[in-house]
């Protein structure tokens, strides 16, 4: 038996039989597609994140009033009764740390719109209002011009910081440090501009204006649910558990909960915030593996299909193999080939596809490409899989006939 042969006879297949068996390898390419697609997303989702995590360092945490990612059901009117952290609580939190004094707090409103001059931008600005450690903790850096300093915190100073999106928006011909720019009528001096970060999951890092904390309080913050959002970076790794035992004391203190109540906030370290998003992914490949696996066994029940009615046209063809000495496990094993190899090249189909439609996706939303090898190659031996049990019907049944019978056959 020549297995190459039987290759090239599951390829004459495809030529002779194109809506059939292109139909049926357009199944199994949607199945490997939405493996490989999801699979790719995932990926591309963790990478992102992981270095998202990576650039604020290994010794940082977050406090927030609600945790970010809500994998629990029915758990959001739980948070919600949570009192906000309030600004003086972080002001005050700030001062009682002991252990480190990298300690920002922020908050922000989006939907705005700046202006200067006669530019001005869409109504998607976010407005963020910081204090002046807000730069070192959270890894943003400062491309053009200064970040705020203490006093612009301290006596409500108008100064702003923009990112790339507004500079190109409001300033194509010139450069806005030291110009005004205008949110809500009010005026603020453009003092910095922030390094430019890109697009991630389509949401642009650079549409952004950063306030001193005390003027966007008093301007911007929707009163009835603004709370700070603290970042912490610890002194080093060995001090980061002490260093969050300390803020978890101070905080559970100043919003006075009770010995025997849990926490009313939030504290998220790299690790947590990793383990939550893993728990999050996990229903996506979940779901990947129950879509792409529901496809590929309709698309092995086409090929069990095209290969009966192949042995049908082959019946003669069957006979004269047997009645030159062809032996029966050689037919079989020509059938099942054949079947692999549909299987296969639905395959291959579907990784090119994927592969393709991840790269332009991923590129949209500014994540990092990551290809899933180990989905492509359990997508490659699932598909190996499929054909070899939908193909062993109608290898049996080639092989069983009989040559007289099959030599008769019109």
């Amino acid at each position: 038996m020549n297995i190459w042969e039987s290759v090239i006879m599951a390829f004459s297949s495809v030529r002779t039989n194109k809506i059939r068996t292109g139909l049926t390898l357009l199944s199994i390419s949607i199945g490997v597609f939405t493996i490989v697609a999801i699979g790719s997303i995932v990926n591309g989702l963790e990478k992102t994140v992981t270095e998202e995590m990576n650039a604020l360092g290994e010794n940082s945490f977050a406090i927030f009033r609600m945790p970010k990612l809500q994998t629990e059901p029915n758990t959001w009117r739980k948070y919600s009764k949570r009192k906000p952290i309030s600004y003086s609580q972080a002001k005050e939190f700030s001062e009682r740390m002991t252990s480190t004094t990298l300690i920002s707090f922020h908050s922000s409103n989006g939907g705005l719109v700046v202006k200067h001059d006669n530019f001005q931008t869409n109504p998607d600005v976010s407005v963020i209002g910081c204090n002046e450690m807000y730069f070192l903790t959270n890894n943003v850096n400062i491309d053009e011009g200064r970040s705020f300093s203490g006093s612009d915190i301290e006596f409500n100073k108008r100064v702003a910081i923009i990112g790339n999106d507004l500079v190109q928006a409001l300033f194509p011909f010139s450069n806005p440090i030291g110009q005004t720019i205008s949110i809500k009528g009010i005026d603020f001096d453009v003092i910095g501009i922030l390094e430019e970060k890109g697009a991630v999951l389509g949401q642009s890092q650079d549409n952004q204006v950063v306030l001193p904390i005390t003027y966007f309080l008093k301007s911007f913050a929707e009163r009835w649910h603004e709370s700070m959002e603290i970042t912490v970076n610890a002194n080093s790794s060995e001090a980061l558990v002490p260093t969050i035992d300390e803020a978890i004391g101070i905080l559970r203190t100043l919003r006075n909960v009770q010995p025997w109540e849990n926490n009313s906030f939030e504290i998220a370290t790299n690790e947590s915030i990793s383990e939550q998003f893993g728990s999050l992914t996990k229903y996506l490949k979940m779901f990947a593996v129950l879509i792409g696996g529901l496809a590929l066994l309709a698309a092995g029940i086409g090929i069990m299909n095209i290969m009966l009615v192949s042995v049908k046209e082959r019946t003669r063809e069957i006979g004269i193999r047997k009645a030159i000495g062809a032996k029966k496990r050689w037919i079989m094993m020509q059938f099942i080939i054949e079947t692999i190899t549909l299987s296969e090249m639905g395959a291959v189909l579907g990784i090119l596809i994927g592969v393709g439609i991840t790269a332009v996706f991923s590129s949209q939303l500014g994540l990092s490409l990551s290809l899933p090898v180990d989905w492509i190659v359990i997508s490659i031996g699932f598909c190996s899989l499929i054909g070899l049990i939908f193909g062993i019907y109608p290898a049996y049944k080639a092989a069983s006939l009989d040559p007289i019978d099959a030599l008769r056959y019109e």
